[in-house]
């Protein structure tokens, strides 16, 4: 029990907070939308909610095969949160960078993981559009992917100039 309280894991919370709430407002969606785009809400001139299928992963990224990638994008995040735990254990509850990153990644990872197990698709619901260009439908946990790996990015680069100068 000591590794949740001085290591990375100690963040797990953040992770189990970003499902709850991707799995929540997923769940509000699905009870109180139509599905598809002739039924979105209009929000802001560049925003819309709206409730539709994600078959694939990344922007319907295989969205179109006949169901095999819904296990291979279940066991890659399975095999991503495994390895983002094992990080997590290994580094101390105060790099905050980190293991808010890595959180933030499990927390998303598993939001769509229990779409595509329950489901057996993602709910997508936020559409921001320029124009008539409109990117891809998505949800909380894409966003808190994307946060999350930016973190990662991020980081790297600011640790490869810090080497570099020292």
């Amino acid at each position: 029990m000591s590794a949740f309280k001085t290591t990375g894991l100690r963040w797990l919370w953040l992770a189990a907070l970003i499902f709850v709430a991707d799995i929540g407002i997923k769940l509000v969606v699905m009870d109180n939308m139509g599905y598809g785009w002739a039924n979105r809400i209009e929000v802001l001139p560049f925003f819309n909610l709206l409730y539709v299928h994600n078959y694939g992963a990344a922007f319907s990224f295989l969205g179109d095969q006949d169901g095999w990638q819904r296990w291979l994008f279940t066991g890659i995040a399975f095999v991503v949160c495994a390895m983002l735990m094992l990080w997590m254990k290994r580094l101390p509850s105060s790099d905050k960078w980190n293991n808010i990153s890595y959180a933030l990644i499990i927390g998303g990872a598993i939001g769509n993981v229990f779409d595509r197990i329950v489901h057996g698709f993602v709910v997508d619901y936020l559409d921001f559009f320029v124009g008539n260009y409109h990117w891809p439908a998505f949800n909380l946990a894409d966003s808190a992917i994307v946060i999350g790996a930016a973190m990662v990015i991020l980081d790297g680069f600011l640790n490869k100039k810090a080497d570099a100068t020292t």
